[in-house]
């Protein structure tokens, strides 16, 4: 049985003053006039037939300096393993990227990836006949895509902020009450469960900062939410319709509230008690009208918990929060994310609220304060947490919205790269964010390419061995030893290959249907709060990744095949022959990897049970556990410590034996004092066992009263600096992760799954 909030649907925008036909018109005509071009040369068109027939003479004979340098008889590639070693002996002395190190770094990068573009583009495509020109062009071109997006972030990290020590100082006029503006929190709602709500209400309600007003804002009018604001002591306020969704429901309370600074926190969003002491002093300066701080999540995502590497792989928005984010910064181009930001009550109302012409109403408000002459700022610290997607189809559904929602910049007057306000860098940051998602194209046409070897005897790419060996190893190389040093060690290449591939079909869809039809869909709201407790398989994700896997084996085999005979024939056949039998090589190891992948893409949209939707943690606090007779009355006390925590119980190693065995008639009823925090909660015990040399036992907690709620959830949810950033194995570790996956899926060795477990979170 599987459990969720429904996926619903709110209201459709209402039609903004856009104009969709400019940029579409303009994609229909890129693609009308290289259909026409393609058709001709197809056709032999005398003059289109001359054109690619000198661009491939000029292919033929590159320029002198793009040709393998050769000092008696042996290929010079001295420098770029000089550059190789450079990098790594770099990142060696800075673990952590500085200024210098990550000069020196993007520097050496940058020339590379030029120097490999030059190479790719004037001497290893294949115009020798329609068929290759068309699909070596086209490998250029996802090629490019990919390129250009990645080269421009490189350009942007040498001007990389971190502004932590700059809010330490700040910090300082707001706790000492020398700045201490008011402040309303915003919370808004569509149909989370209650119990997500209590603990963001509590969590709000703990900060330590007056003055402060809560506002729950229900955009489902429902009686229980009511009712919980009314509990907890919160303001609570609905609106006759769902007009614009979030935006709108926003919008809508900014005109009941009336606070200097306004803070928007997710439904699933809590945050730390010092929330707002580190980021309301930015505010002193009169030009900030925003300041963002990153999103981090309590809950492992379902792609790791998928595979069964909830220890070891970090939320895919770990990259954004800990690479992009302070990329943005420097370039004055930070992205209000929707939640865990700050804002500036008058900078907002000045521009008429939060954007509704978008399902990314946090994206284009961010942009359009930028475009006022307002600052952004971006804190690199983790003051709150959430809930990542519970589910691959809920990791499917926020995806999608944030892919549909940020190419609606196409079509709407905040458009960051027509927008009057912004300097060209701006531009050129926002412009990035926007080329990211077309790369999904590339993923697809990646995996699609080495068919071309296999069924059409296509070679979309013509290169030596040493040209590989001069040109693109030390590339590859370099990007793939520098990729997780410049993220701060959130993901590795391998693992970021993977995030990428498991979507990468429905969202290249997504791309082409909003450059065609930009407001199709309305806002989906992530569902929140599931549980299941049995396995589940996405196939309306893996049908085309079912397909591929099984024509890929095919052009594997095949290209296998003649892979292993052409040495036996290739001295004797024409050079058109021998090349087709050397780019078989490189179609056989391309279709190996992508098989790989594509298994492991498949393992992934298998959902794991997710038997209860509260998270345990795995936190240490040492306790006092008394034995209660069926009156109350304590009887035996051992002392022990949790090993995990959560809202709904505790687990606990006792420091000595003696614990009475349960057995199903029996109720045994616990009394557990949290000493540290002076915290008492009464239970029943449901489990015993052992962890080590310890015993252990399992503790249900019984109806806790408001007081203990709000002291368990503080503990749980809001101490200062709990939410520590973790690190992702290397290539190499991520290689073998890859490999243990494959020859044990945890659908066949994991599949004694504790209904009455849950998750356990890293704190």
């Amino acid at each position: 049985m599987t459990t969720s909030i429904p996926q619903t649907t709110a209201t459709p925008q209402s039609s903004p003053l856009f104009r969709p036909q400019v940029a579409t018109l303009v994609l229909l005509g890129v693609v009308a006039l290289s259909g026409a071009v393609v058709a001709a040369w197809f056709a032999g068109q005398g003059t289109i037939s001359r054109i690619f027939s000198q661009l491939n003479q000029l292919q033929n004979n590159p320029p002198l300096w793009l040709e393998v340098p050769m000092i008696a008889g042996t290929y010079l590639i001295f420098p770029t393993v000089i550059l190789f070693l450079t990098v790594l002996v770099v990142m060696q002395v800075s673990p952590r990227p500085q200024a210098w190190s990550r000069f020196v770094v993007v520097g050496i990068l940058l020339a590379l990836t030029v120097r490999y573009l030059l190479w790719r583009s004037l001497s290893t495509l294949n115009l020798t006949t329609p068929l290759n020109g068309v699909f070596s062009i086209g490998l250029l071109f996802l090629e490019l895509l990919m390129l250009v997006s990645s080269t421009i972030q490189l350009f942007l990290m040498l001007r990389v902020r971190d502004r932590r020590r700059e809010a330490d100082w700040l910090a300082m006029d707001v706790e000492e009450g020398r700045y201490r503006p008011s402040v309303d929190i915003l919370i808004p709602t569509y149909n989370e469960p209650a119990f997500i709500l209590r603990r963001t209400v509590i969590g709000c309600q703990a900060i330590e900062y007056e003055p402060k007003q809560i506002y729950l804002l229900d955009d489902t009018k429902r009686p229980e939410i009511r009712t919980l604001a009314e509990e907890l002591g919160c303001a609570y306020l609905t609106r006759p319709d769902n007009r614009f969704a979030k935006a709108g429901n926003l919008n809508h309370a900014i005109h009941q509230t009336h606070g200097d600074l306004i803070v928007v926190f997710d439904a699933d969003f809590v945050p730390t008690t010092n929330f707002l002491t580190r980021t309301v002093g930015f505010f002193q300066d009169p030009q900030v009208a925003l300041v963002q701080t990153p999103q981090s999540f309590y809950n492992s995502d379902p792609i790791a918990r998928n595979l069964g590497l909830e220890d070891v792989l970090t939320p895919e928005e770990e990259v954004f929060y800990r690479q992009i984010q302070p990329i943005r910064d420097g370039a004055g181009s930070v992205i209000c994310s929707g939640t865990s930001f700050v804002v500036r009550r008058s900078a907002l109302e000045a521009m008429g609220g939060f954007v509704t012409d978008s399902l990314s109403e946090d994206y284009f408000t961010g942009i359009r304060l930028s475009a006022q002459g307002y600052r952004l700022i971006y804190l690199d610290e983790k003051l709150s947490a959430g809930l990542a997607a519970e589910n691959i189809a809920a990791h499917a559904v926020q995806r999608l919205r944030w892919a549909r929602g940020t190419l609606q910049a196409f079509f709407i007057k905040s458009n960051p790269l027509t927008i009057r306000g912004l300097n060209l860098l701006q531009r050129l940051a926002h412009f990035e964010g926007l080329l990211h998602w077309f790369t999904s194209i590339s993923r697809v046409g990646f995996l699609l390419m080495p068919l071309a070897y296999s069924f059409l005897g296509v070679i979309p790419l013509r290169a030596t061995a040493s040209e590989l060996l001069y040109f693109f190893l030390p590339y590859y190389l370099v990007q793939l030893a520098v990729f997780s040093w410049l993220n701060y060690r959130s993901r590795s290449a391998l693992l970021s290959d993977i995030y990428s591939l498991v979507l990468c079909f429905p969202l290249a869809v997504t791309v082409i249907q909003v450059m065609l039809n930009p407001f199709s869909r309305g806002f989906k709201v992530t569902p929140k709060g599931t549980a299941s407790d049995r396995y589940s398989f996405n196939w309306h994700l893996a049908w085309p990744l079912l397909i591929l896997f099984g024509v890929t084996a095919v052009s594997l085999w095949v290209n296998f095949g003649l892979c292993m005979l052409k040495g036996a024939w290739m001295d004797t056949v024409p050079p058109e022959v021998a090349m087709q039998a050397k780019g078989i090589g490189l179609g056989w190891i391309w279709s190996s990897y992508n098989l790989i992948m594509i298994g492991i893409a498949l393992l992934i949209l298998l959902d794991v049970p997710r038997p209860s939707p509260y998270e345990w943690f795995n936190l240490r606090r040492t306790v006092q556990l008394n034995l209660l007779s069926p009156t109350g009355q304590p009887e035996r006390t051992f002392w022990g410590t949790t090993t995990m925590l959560s809202e709904i119980g505790a687990e606990v190693a006792l420091t000595e034996t003696g614990f009475p065995s349960l057995s199903p008639e029996a109720i045994v009823l616990i009394r557990l004092d949290i000493l540290e925090y002076q915290l008492s909660i009464q239970g029943r015990a449901v489990q015993t066992g052992f962890s080590g040399e310890f015993p252990t036992v399992r503790i249900l907690f019984d109806s806790l009263q408001l007081s203990q709620q709000r002291q368990l959830i503080e503990l749980l949810f809001c101490r200062p600096g709990q939410w520590k950033d973790r690190h992702t194995p290397g290539e190499l570790q991520s290689l073998l992760l890859l490999f243990r996956i494959l020859l044990r899926p945890r659908v066949l060795f994991d599949r004694n799954i504790d209904v009455s477990a849950v998750s356990v979170a890293q704190v």
